[in-house]
C-alpha cells in the first residue's frame, strides 16, 4: 500500500480548526484517543477531518460536531450573552497522538 503525498496545510485549514477545547471532560477522552477543538461554525466533519490531517499529520478516525450554545451573563446589572461555538470532538486511528497539553 503506497503512502499517500501529504498535503501542506492550507490558511483554510487554520481558519477551520481554531483551538483546542481544554476542560476536564475533553482531558478524559484523550485516554481514548479522542482530541477536543474548537471550530468553526460553518465548517462541516469532512473539512475538519481535512484540516486536523494537514496541520498535525495524524490519520483520523471518525469526527464528532457539536454546538455549544453562549451563556446569558449578566455584569453590573447589563444582560449580555457569549457567543455560541462548535465544538468536534476528532477520534484518532491507533497510536496516532496529538500533544494539546504542551504550550506557552
Amino acid at each position: 500500500m503506497a503512502k499517500a503525498k501529504k498535503t501542506e496545510a492550507t490558511e483554510r485549514d487554520y481558519n477551520t480548526v481554531l483551538a483546542p477545547h481544554v476542560t476536564e471532560k475533553a482531558t478524559l477522552g484523550s485516554e481514548h484517543g479522542q482530541v477536543t477543538f474548537k471550530v468553526a461554525l460553518k465548517a462541516t466533519k469532512p473539512e475538519i477531518k481535512a484540516a486536523v490531517e494537514n496541520l498535525f499529520d495524524v490519520k483520523v478516525k471518525a469526527v464528532n460536531t457539536m454546538i455549544q450554545k453562549g451563556k446569558t451573563k449578566r455584569f453590573k446589572g447589563i444582560v449580555g450573552k457569549r457567543s455560541d461555538f462548535k465544538k468536534a470532538v476528532v477520534t484518532l486511528e491507533e497510536g496516532e497522538v496529538i500533544d494539546t497539553g504542551v504550550g506557552v
